[in-house]
């Protein structure tokens, strides 16, 4: 399905030793069912559980050309970590997605499929298009997600559905440019990310996705992170 392309898989981790093996597993599935050449690649930011000493078992099992170790002393952000993990991907699209089950790879060839059919840059994974959703979220975060996109579209009109959200499939040097032209941290990362997609001139296709919240562990989502949110969109509304 991926003709000659590799794609590599950026997964950040910081306590995810229950659901590394699991998401791990479910990647391999989907890309040898679909004959996609692919690399994982994991970025452990000194995980005190030992999700790292987990991911070299993992190693173990798949191979070190499909599981790539590339872990960090301590937890340093989102932003850096895809640039980390830019700098080792041997693919020449790469896709970023949670480590904690909320994004399933079943998803992945559906992007893979969209982005040849449209030949974009970007395809993001959309909860509010089509048969997209949120599963497993009570109503204040479900008010709290709807409430940010919205919010962001009628400020900034960025040309996407879901820009909160984090399972997207990129061409490498395009998602290079963008990390390193971002100066947002947090829970508006992501956000920032399609804005400067827009702004360069970057196409951008959608796919419906269903989240679900975490199996194992807890959100990462609090008060600071709502704030910063709010930040930001004032942020790129005065600099967009």
């Amino acid at each position: 399905m991926g003709g000659g392309d590799k794609y590599s898989v950026l997964l950040p981790t910081y306590n995810e030793r229950e659901n590394l093996p699991i998401i791990t597993w479910l990647l391999c599935k989907y890309f040898k069912e679909s004959n996609i050449n692919y690399e994982i690649i994991v970025i452990d930011d000194g995980s005190p559980d030992g999700t790292l000493e987990v991911a070299k078992k993992l190693q173990e099992i798949y191979g070190e050309d499909r599981i790539v170790l590339r872990p960090r002393a301590k937890k340093l952000g989102l932003g850096t970590a895809y640039i980390h993990g830019i700098k080792h991907a041997t693919g020449n699209y790469v896709i970023i997605m949670d480590a904690d089950l909320s994004h399933h790879p079943k998803f992945i060839p559906e992007f893979i499929k969209k982005q040849k059919e449209g030949n974009y840059d970007l395809v993001s994974g959309t909860r509010y298009v089509g048969n997209g959703g949120v599963y497993g979220w009570d109503l204040k975060r479900k008010i709290i997600s709807r409430g940010a996109n919205y919010v962001t579209q009628v400020f900034l009109r960025p040309g996407a559905s879901d820009l909160t959200g984090s399972f997207r499939l990129y061409r490498k040097d395009v998602l290079q440019k963008l990390v390193e032209s971002c100066v947002s941290k947090g829970y508006v990362f992501q956000m920032e990310l399609i804005i400067r997609a827009r702004q360069f001139g970057f196409t951008i296709g959608e796919v419906p996705i269903s989240f679900v919240d975490r199996v194992y562990g807890e959100s990462k989502l609090g008060g600071s992170e709502i704030i910063g949110f709010a930040k930001g969109l004032l942020y790129l509304f005065a600099t967009t």
